[in-house]
């Protein structure tokens, strides 16, 4: 046995079991089927900043959509008590405040039950990569490596829809053009929901998944493979 492989087993043994099943869910995986035979784990994090390299996570939001349906009472939510300091300037974002994290759990303490949340659901969030980038980091640290979910990005597809909007008119660096999550739910007439929340920001996020699947289906756009083709919107997050 190589060098490579070897130490791949040797990290694969590292583990922990809940990061097991939730590769074991996406070993086989399927891209072919219709949308609405997969379930989506719609999430949004709260951060004390921008960095993954040394900023944290301060909140988990999370909702399930089955059947291309928003399963309103399968959500997750919690504070998290970052190690280091609240930074005064990610409070005037997200409003959190030092007193209301001073008795939270560490993100080791709700992680496992996190990952659970996701087991089996293909991850959907607004600007995916930056949500992912801080849980994979946490998810590496405790539990010996990322998470196996696909991941779409609502962003992606967003610009997606406007390019069939548009036609040959469209003009991607057009800056009067927003993909804020707000000022899209605003302009597609999407209920809306409190900004900077974790949670209110995955229940807006799993409203405009849903809108523009709808509308990307009519342009026959049907199953997991058509959307990624479309749209470039998946990623493998390993």
């Amino acid at each position: 046995m190589d060098l490579f492989r070897i130490l791949t087993t040797f990290f694969r043994k590292k583990r922990h079991p809940v990061l097991e099943d939730n590769h074991f869910y996406f070993q086989n995986f399927d891209q072919d089927r219709p949308l609405n035979e997969y379930e989506f784990v719609v999430y949004d994090s709260e951060l004390t900043g921008l960095n993954p390299r040394k900023d944290e996570i301060v909140s988990l939001g999370a909702v399930r959509i089955r059947d291309l349906k928003i399963i309103p009472q399968e959500n997750f939510y919690c504070f998290v008590k970052p190690k280091g300091s609240l930074p005064k300037d990610s409070t005037l974002i997200h409003r959190i405040t030092p007193g209301q994290i001073e008795n939270a759990p560490s993100i080791q303490e709700v992680l496992e039950d996190f990952v659970r949340f996701c087991n089996g659901g293909l991850i959907v969030g607004h600007y995916i990569d930056l949500d992912m980038a801080f849980i994979n980091k946490v998810t590496k640290r405790y539990l010996g490596g990322p998470l196996a979910n696909p991941c779409i990005d609502t962003l992606r597809l967003a610009q997606l829809y406007k390019e069939e909007e548009w036609g040959n008119y469209y003009d991607q660096f057009n800056y009067n053009v927003s993909y804020n999550l707000a000022d899209l739910a605003a302009e597609y007439g999407l209920p809306e929901f409190e900004e900077h929340d974790a949670l209110g920001d995955a229940f807006q996020t799993a409203y405009l998944f849903l809108f523009l699947v709808r509308k990307l289906k009519k342009g026959g756009i049907t199953t997991l493979k058509e959307l990624y083709l479309a749209g470039r919107s998946w990623r493998w997050l390993f």
